[in-house]
């Protein structure tokens, strides 16, 4: 475990102390009648205590329970959206579904924050402003398709695509149908060849790992130009981040990524050999955050060091989502200079789900 510098300890205390002023922001903004969401204001109803005066702090969410994934699986999904943003445009995005049906979120500019802050974290060099973009990857009802774009846009750049519909992927999984699964993911790389080759502009890539693979057996992403790679799915762990930086990729900068629909981006840990290839992730605080918790004891923080399940918290004015178990697991990480606030470590599924969950190509 390494060991915080008390400069480091210090940073991390004022992080904590603005992230409770933002909850008690977000509390008051989503149980207020007057800006409020449907959802939370009638949940409020049921309580025996106003939120908005008993929750001072992060740490008070816990008076609020747990959030429940059921939640968030069918409509009507407009009574998730605030009052006061009631007239806005409003986008729609669903999870994968790999753990039944979909979760859907309402979204106005949430993604397109989430995404710039991320891109800010990106390096002027290896991801250049003004250079296109290819999203090799899932489309479809996801935010990311609309993000990556938006990400491209905000750096000055054009956004090429081609999609992969991880639910077909699932159901040929299912079906024992592996060379059907073959074809289908040779129709998807194919498509993203033509587009390279005929794209000279494209610098950048987004894709998954398992793509990112097949990718690579078909062509020599260096020479064509490529000079950053952000990469993200429940196959990115130390031994796909050592084999794509030695033998895939060796000389593009390879960007790691963890994130989803209910949580946004979370960023790496600046690479070090010294962490043996393993990728710690930090969330944008204070948008979100992450507890790695017991998990027979939701409740529980685990020490760093400790591996344990992934409570995400969700707090900006169009989604508010509190202390949430998410499908995934890891290791308590501790602040670094750059994130100087609690990361996650060594990511995978969640042991219990994993005889239940199909991830297909991510």
């Amino acid at each position: 475990m390494e060991v915080i510098s008390s400069e480091l300890a210090q940073r991390a205390e004022q992080v904590r102390r603005s992230l409770d002023e933002h909850v008690r922001e977000m509390v008051l903004w989503h149980f207020s009648p007057e800006t409020g969401s449907p959802f939370w204001l009638e949940f409020a109803e049921k309580l025996d205590f106003d939120p908005r005066r008993e929750i001072g702090g992060f740490d008070d969410l816990k008076i609020l329970g747990h959030f429940q994934d059921e939640w968030l699986r069918g409509g009507p999904v407009r009574r998730w959206v605030p009052k006061a943003l009631a007239d806005k445009p409003l986008y729609v995005f669903e999870t994968g579904g790999s753990t039944g049906v979909p979760k859907s979120r309402v979204n106005i500019e949430d993604f397109q924050r989430d995404y710039e802050i991320f891109g800010d974290n990106l390096s002027d060099e290896t991801f250049p402003k003004g250079a296109d973009w290819l999203m090799l990857g899932p489309t479809g009802p996801r935010r990311l398709r609309l993000a990556i774009e938006h990400l491209a846009q905000y750096r000055g750049g054009i956004s090429f695509f081609v999609d992969l519909d991880p639910r077909w992927v699932q159901k040929l999984i299912r079906m024992g149908r592996p060379h059907d699964l073959e074809l289908y993911k040779s129709h998807t790389v194919d498509q993203a060849l033509t587009i390279l080759r005929a794209h000279p502009n494209i610098k950048c890539i987004f894709t998954t790992p398992k793509l990112l693979e097949a990718l690579c057996e078909k062509i020599d992403l260096v020479k064509q130009g490529i000079t950053g790679i952000f990469c993200g799915g429940t196959e990115m762990n130390r031994q796909f981040n050592r084999f794509a930086r030695e033998e895939l990729v060796p000389g593009i900068d390879f960007v790691p990524t963890y994130g989803n629909t209910l949580m946004g981006l979370a960023s790496p840990k600046p690479f070090d050999r010294a962490d043996d290839y393993a990728i710690t992730y930090y969330p944008p605080t204070p948008r979100a955050l992450f507890e790695i918790v017991d998990p027979d004891d939701l409740d529980k923080t685990v020490e760093y060091g400790q591996r344990g399940r992934v409570l995400l918290t969700t707090l900006t004015r169009e989604f508010f989502m509190p202390r949430f178990a998410e499908r995934d697991e890891g290791v308590r990480a501790e602040p670094c200079e750059k994130y100087p606030w609690d990361g996650v470590r060594d990511l995978g599924l969640y042991a219990k789900l994993k005889s239940s969950v199909v991830v297909g190509v991510y």
